[in-house]
């Protein structure tokens, strides 16, 4: 996949294309059947498929008391679009000068000179330029007189707890805050996964012979309801069993909020500044505060039975 960090960066000539607009945070079953119309359509008009996404959510600048957490990073969400099977990527800055820009310029300057967009695919409920301004009888009527087209998108229906419901990021983020790593594995497409670099801890695990690796606290991705969940991790293009816990683990006083300490089985590898990825398969139980350090340790050997037995019957 080409990627252009900016509107620079796109290289004269680039295209025809055919172009889909949006935020693509975590890159949902909805997203992926967005990417698959795009190819669909732009095949059939020998297109190039480019996406056209932000650097941030734009809420992050335009209300940032209703921006909720990011599902991945730029980079996650980078070499997911490359996973998926898109041509091209443009990821623009949103800042306020982007903000202001007006319907008629964001066609102009960047669907029609950078992209030469030949087709445009978006929702029916599609707004863009200053204020949110432009719409899609505004695009149509753009499209006609820059000689690209307008497709309309289906949306993605999923079923949830009997009901039908669109599929969408803050769908996933509901399902992560509530624990529920399998239903968001499903809606994603994927395992729902964090990523970090392991730093040096209290060593406590290695002092009860469970020894851990803490992640850095600056990490990509979601951070799902404190617990204790069956993982796999993967370190150097490798994948390990292991058992992670989010939290505080209020057995121990003075354990920042929201540590995560993960556990591979049966390995005794220097982690110590690697990047490594906590991919969630399933929530155990919460996080308790034990009477003693000997019951902290014997639930902690039954979790390592119950986790060994769920990652034995995951797909590999």
């Amino acid at each position: 996949m080409r990627f252009f960090d900016g509107l620079a960066a796109v290289p004269p000539g680039f295209g025809p294309s055919a172009v889909t607009v949006g935020k693509f945070d975590g890159l949902h079953l909805g997203h992926r059947d967005v990417l698959r119309q795009l190819r669909e359509l732009a095949d059939q008009r020998g297109l190039t498929v480019t996406v056209l996404t932000f650097d941030r959510n734009p809420l992050s600048l335009l209300a940032p008391e209703a921006c909720p957490e990011p599902l991945v990073s730029n980079a996650q969400k980078h070499e997911l679009l490359a996973a998926a099977g898109v041509d091209a990527t443009l990821m623009l800055r949103f800042d306020a000068e982007f903000a202001a820009l007006p319907p008629e310029r964001f066609v102009d300057d960047i669907l029609v000179s950078a992209l030469h967009a030949k087709l445009v695919l978006c929702g029916e409920d599609f707004r863009f330029g200053a204020r949110g301004s432009g719409d899609v009888a505004l695009l149509r009527r753009l499209g006609a007189a820059h000689g690209f087209e307008v497709a309309i998108l289906d949306d993605v229906q999923l079923d949830d707890g009997g009901a039908s419901r669109r599929a969408s990021s803050t769908w996933v983020r509901e399902l992560l805050s509530a624990g529920r790593v399998r239903e968001a594995a499903a809606l994603l497409g994927r395992l729902p996964s964090i990523r970090s670099r392991v730093v040096h801890g209290e060593q406590r695990g290695r002092e009860l012979g469970y020894p851990t690796a803490n992640l850095d606290a600056n990490l990509e991705g979601f951070l799902p309801l404190d617990g204790v969940y069956a993982t796999w991790v993967v370190v150097d293009g490798e994948r390990y069993g292991a058992a992670t816990s989010i939290g505080n683990n209020p057995t121990f006083e003075g354990v920042p909020a929201h540590q995560v300490e993960t556990h591979l089985f049966d390995q005794r590898l220097d982690l110590y500044d690697k990047p490594i990825e906590v991919q969630f398969v399933e929530y155990l139980r919460p996080m308790n505060r034990f009477e003693s350090v000997d019951a902290l340790v014997t639930q902690l050997h039954r979790d390592d039975e119950r986790i060994r037995e769920i990652l034995a019957v995951e797909p590999a």
